[in-house]
């Protein structure tokens, strides 16, 4: 009797019926802790981490002035997107609406070009 118990419990305990895979699935798991882990650790160096954020709307300049300059600009329920700085120039025709000045204390006075209208615009 002590025989048939060994027998039932050894199939399961004997060292040649083990897979030698059997710590791969470990060691994959151990890796993907260890990749988020590091992804995480270098927005933190990049001071990123407001793109985790989803209810946030960051925009962040790269090399400002420089001729590799990007814009990223991440806006609350739109995909971030990545501007890069190119050679052309913007241009066009137009109308001119009127004349923007900036006052001493640092606000902006919006004057339109019709000289009907005597209203003007004041932003900060």
């Amino acid at each position: 009797m002590r025989q048939r118990r060994y027998r039932r419990t050894g199939l399961l305990r004997d060292e040649e019926e083990r897979n030698p895979l059997e710590g791969v699935a470990n060691l994959f798991d151990t890796a993907m802790v260890f990749a988020v882990a590091l992804m995480l650790a270098l927005l933190m160096s990049y001071n990123l981490t407001d793109l985790l954020n989803p209810t946030e709307s960051t925009t962040i300049v790269k090399n400002p002035g420089q001729k590799d300059m990007q814009i990223i600009v991440k806006e609350e329920g739109q995909p971030i997107e990545v501007m890069n700085l190119t050679d052309q120039i913007g241009g066009g025709s137009g109308d001119v609406l009127g004349t923007a000045y900036k006052l001493a204390d640092g606000r902006v006075v919006y004057v339109p070009e019709d000289g009907n209208k005597t209203t003007t615009t004041a932003t900060t």
